[in-house]
């Protein structure tokens, strides 16, 4: 196993937990390598395919939990200690907090720092052998595949420099294999300017290079190139033209921000006509089951008292097809421009999604990451396709199940946004319960009763009252409401062992950000609300009202909108609201006298930026450098709001 230290931090470049066994269909299944020195090794393309599972293997575990970044804005809340419980690299890269917080972050992820690195020197050092092959290569098919596996080593390496220069802007950019520590001690860190215009001429060439369809299961394709440099351009325009004045090495320009936008404009509207590609099952909403019923306030039938008692739960039979868009169902759907391949039971390499999702009815689950009581606001009305009253947090005191708008009141949450459904549960809502890999049947969920006593009451064909008994879901929501999106409503697989394959671009991300730029062009055109109305189209939701879309600000609250409801919990937000520099927008801005979140029984739950100064909001919006860095090399300079 061939080591080298980087910036002090040590490298592998390759790791016995990368490669699997060789398969023409399956790029997870690959001959283990580690073992082998490199005369032996780096003879024939099944070598450098499968160095390049072992890339893929260490980029993915740099993104395959970002829904836990999603704790750091305001819609979702991180449960406490996910990654200490992790068994191997599943989390590697997101250890160093207790919690995610929305605020006091940007001081962390020196570890997300460090692997950052070594996926580039991994990809780096892949690169390197593999044009030595390819300059002793005789024959063009090898020759051709050879190139196609160097180009995916440069989209991986892309992605995962934009990853770095988004948190910490300048940072050294290394496109070598490292050979000893002497080649970096002394590294400084590169302008993000010079870093942008690396990326963009890796990706032109990238791009070539890559067939339009990949032929195999976990291969790259020319849409994820061109959908990753159409996000690079978008984030640079965001950058030059809302300015980004805690990293003062770079001056915003507007000209360059245009430039960038049609840029960015230009590679989406690629993406989307050029292709295929649709949306999973065609963006069409399906079927939806309704929430639970209640009897009606007054109702007495044989003598007892049904006021307020629940008659019927929410319906989960008929899931709309959102819900299906996260579950292995949609695995090789052209909608995952751009995703990361999981393995499933018996691998090494499943997903943890279930597990960080879902409670212990499900296979033991955990419930780390719970979405906050605000999100049910962003939930508009099927009938209006506008937000509906805003929900009223009771507490089950005040005996409010009937009460309009109160979130005890299941009917409060019908006739809404279909991905609701599908995204998250609230009080009498149900989930299939597994055990020891097992279905054992749904589940009923209600705030703070974990796996205690719940009925449901009806009426028999001579009148009398029967009471049926239940045990409700073991899950630990601390906000009053759990994630359905994710969590697998299928036996067989493990809390870790899911085969989902991450998304990190998605179709719908692509039309939301096609539409974002072309409104930052040209204010509202039909192509982009047609565009946005495509995905409001899968929640059930009717087409943007003209004063929704009539100018450049209002349309973009309607992309902002969307992009909240349909990436939630994807890990876009806190990057939505730096590049956009919104978190004074969203948290109050300086001084304020504390942002405070509340649960479904109307209790504090958290307060954050409390009388914050601006170097709070300054440290969110770009990260440390690393101290420990820093003191293994000097020229290693520190971002302005750290000094």
């Amino acid at each position: 196993m061939k080591k080298i230290y980087l910036l002090g931090l040590a490298m592998t470049a390759v790791s016995a937990m990368t490669c699997l066994t060789s398969c023409h269909d399956d790029l997870l299944n690959q001959e283990p390598t580690d073992s082998l020195s490199k005369d032996k090794y780096w003879k024939n393309e099944s070598d450098a395919t499968s160095a390049l599972a072992g890339v893929m293997s260490d980029t993915r575990y740099l993104f395959n939990r970002d829904y836990y970044l999603d704790g750091m804005s305001e819609y979702v809340k991180m449960r406490g200690n996910s990654f200490l419980n992790n068994n191997g690299n599943n989390g590697r890269a997101y250890m160093g907090r207790w919690d995610y917080l929305p605020w006091g972050y940007g001081g962390y992820f020196e570890n997300m720092f460090k692997y950052c690195y070594g996926a580039i020197d991994h990809a780096n050092y892949t690169i390197e052998n593999v044009e030595e092959m390819l300059a002793r290569s005789t024959q063009q098919k090898e020759k051709e595949n050879l190139k196609t596996i160097i180009a995916e080593c440069k989209l991986l390496r892309a992605l995962v420099y934009f990853r770095l220069i988004t948190w910490w802007g300048d940072v050294p950019y290394i496109d070598w294999n490292v050979k000893s520590n002497a080649e970096v001690e002394s590294i400084t860190r590169t302008p993000i300017a010079t870093i942008y215009a690396n990326l963009i001429s890796d990706l032109n060439e990238v791009e070539e290079q890559l067939p339009a369809k990949a032929t195999v299961l976990g291969r790259y394709s020319k849409p994820a190139a061109i959908a990753l440099r159409g996000k690079i351009n978008l984030y640079w325009a965001s950058w030059n033209h809302f300015g980004w004045p805690e990293l003062d090495t770079f001056t915003p320009d507007e000209g360059e921000a245009r430039r960038a936008y049609a840029a960015a404009k230009s590679d989406f509207g690629r993406v989307i006509n050029d292709f295929g590609l649709d949306l999973f099952r065609g963006g069409e909403p399906g079927e939806c089951d309704g929430p639970a019923e209640m009897w009606p306030e007054g109702t007495v039938i044989d003598g007892v008292n049904l006021s307020g008692k629940i008659k019927e739960f929410g319906g989960a039979d008929k899931l709309p097809n959102y819900y299906y868009l996260f579950l292995p169902t949609a695995n090789g759907d052209s909608e995952f421009v751009f995703s990361f391949q999981h393995g499933g039971t018996g691998t090494s390499q499943g997903e943890q999604l279930m597990r960080d999702m879902a409670g212990r009815t499900v296979q033991y689950s955990q419930s780390w990451v719970n979405p906050r009581c605000n999100i049910v606001d962003r939930y508009q009305s099927t009938e209006t396709g506008d937000f509906c009253p805003p929900i009223q947090l009771m507490s089950p005191s005040t005996k409010a199940v009937n009460i309009p708008n109160s979130s005890l009141n299941p009917q409060t949450y019908a006739n809404r946004d279909y991905r609701m459904k599908s995204s998250i549960m609230w009080n009498y809502e149900q989930q299939m319960g597994m055990m020891a890999l097992k279905e054992t049947g749904y589940t009923q969920y209600e705030y703070k009763n974990w796996e205690g006593p719940i009925s449901t009451f009806s009426v028999d064909a001579n009148g009398k009252v029967e009471e049926h008994k239940y045990t409700s879901y073991n899950v630990l929501s601390t906000t009053g409401y759990v994630f359905r999106k994710f969590v697998r409503n299928y036996a067989g697989e493990d809390r870790s062992s899911g085969e989902f394959n991450w998304p990190v671009i998605r179709l719908a991300d692509v039309f939301l950000m096609y539409a974002e730029a072309d409104n930052e062009l040209n204010g509202p055109t039909p192509e982009s609300i047609a565009l946005v109305n495509r995905i409001r189209h899968r929640g059930n939701l009717p087409a943007l009202a003209p004063d929704k879309c009539s100018n450049h600000d209002n349309f973009f609250d309607a992309i902002e909108q969307e992009r909240i409801v349909e990436l939630l919990a994807e890990g876009h937000r806190t990057w939505d609201l730096r590049r956009w520099r919104r978190l004074e927008h969203v948290y109050g801005g300086i001084g304020a006298t504390g942002y405070k979140w509340y649960d479904a029984f109307g209790a504090l739950e958290n307060e954050y930026w409390v009388n914050s100064p601006s170097l709070h909001y300054e440290q969110c919006y770009i990260f440390q450098i690393p101290e420990s860095e820093r003191n293994r090399n000097p020229n290693m300079t520190q971002n302005k709001p750290w000094r």
